[in-house]
């Protein structure tokens, strides 16, 4: 039986939130919009951290 408190949950969190900061960093890059810039690496940011979250849930 797997566990509940594996990291995969939030490793896909993390795929998805840095996917997503990725395509608004780009898209604010392309269209000189700051906000939507600063906003994608936040997102990537978040991503990164639920990413290691889960690599740490599954180390325990």
């Amino acid at each position: 039986m797997a566990h509940d408190n594996n990291g995969l949950g939030d490793k896909l969190k993390g795929a998805v939130n840095k996917a997503k900061g990725e395509v608004k960093d780009q898209v604010g890059n392309a269209t000189n919009n700051a906000k939507m810039q600063a906003d994608g690496k936040a997102d990537k940011v978040k991503g990164e951290v639920q990413d290691r979250i889960g690599h740490a849930k599954d180390r325990h």
